[in-house]
């Protein structure tokens, strides 16, 4: 597999015109043009936005084939494996690089990690409606713009700050989306929980141990970032805290249900480590295991958490 350090060796690569700037590309491309940028699975030190209308072809990038029923943008980070082969557009797209150097010294550089979108799959794309895409074509003319002016001192803060609005206003659109996919498939965290108890009920919590939230976005068929956020906008709590309550609500009714030992417990809940359950027990609850089951035990002397 071909890894790509700097934006020109890409170029090179892909027989694209030398870019304008050794630390930043952009482009686009329309419908009588392929904008393929190869034919094999490659890695770059670069982020990547893109957006396509795709009508042939196929992109992979994570695990996954990118759905391209309609105009999507795409994410994807330095050293994530990417594969665009034979790409027809219906439309005009664009593709921007940015390397991850270029974002030195700037605070884009530790803001564009809480950007989870750099973590979904290509099956999680950004779906855009038409006054999206203005706005996103219109962040892309003004990079564009700062890109092939004369380079001063500012040119980078500018085209950055650019960038830095392209990303909020996708965090933006994927809330959008995230909304409006819940109500055509039905909650997320319905199925979630529901999986979760199967998984419990299956036995697989002594066998297998505590499920992680990989584990839960594959058998939703996810990644995990997207996931944790499409719970946080359904519920407020991420995927590891909704698996947390769901491992206390159980322990609950184990502690009061039969006379296992509060290490019996944590085992029969996967936990190799009974302190560690302890610990969870009590930040979820504010009691240790042992006292929440004598104050339910014996209710008169303290409500319980």
């Amino acid at each position: 597999m071909d890894h790509y350090k700097s934006i020109s060796e890409l170029h090179r690569a892909s027989n694209l015109p030398a870019p304008e700037h050794p630390m930043i590309s952009m482009f686009t491309c329309d419908e009588l043009k392929s904008c393929t940028l190869g034919w094999r699975e490659f890695t770059t030190d670069f982020y990547m936005i893109a957006f396509k209308k795709i009508k042939a072809g196929h992109i992979l990038y994570g695990r996954t084939k990118y759905d391209h029923e309609n105009g999507s943008m795409l994410f994807s980070k330095p050293r994530q494996v990417i594969e665009m082969n034979n790409i027809e557009l219906e439309e005009k797209g664009f593709i921007l690089y940015v390397h991850e150097d270029f974002l030195n010294g700037h605070p884009l550089h530790s803001e564009i990690r809480k950007y989870g979108f750099f973590d979904y799959e290509a099956n999680e794309a950004l779906h855009l409606s038409e006054r999206e895409e203005q706005i996103i074509w219109d962040l892309f003319s003004r990079i564009q713009s700062e890109y092939f002016n004369n380079t001063d001192e500012y040119s980078r803060d500018i085209m950055l700050t650019h960038l830095d609005s392209m990303l909020k206003y996708s965090q933006r659109f994927y809330k959008r989306q995230f909304i409006n996919r819940t109500q055509l498939s039905g909650t997320t965290v319905s199925r979630f929980n529901a999986s979760l108890a199967t998984y419990f009920e299956d036995g697989n919590f002594q066998e297998k141990g505590l499920p992680s939230v990989k584990l839960m976005a594959d058998m939703l068929n996810t990644s995990p970032r997207y996931l944790s956020d499409l719970l946080k906008q359904e519920t407020g709590k991420t995927a590891i805290e909704l698996i947390h309550i769901f491992l206390v609500s159980e322990a609950k009714n184990m502690l009061l249900s039969t006379d296992k030992t509060v290490a019996e417990t944590a085992y029969l809940l996967g936990f190799e480590n009974p302190p560690y359950f302890s610990r969870l027990f009590k930040k979820e609850t504010g009691l240790s295991p042992n006292e929440y089951k004598k104050r339910v035990e014996f209710p008169g002397q303290a409500g319980v958490a």
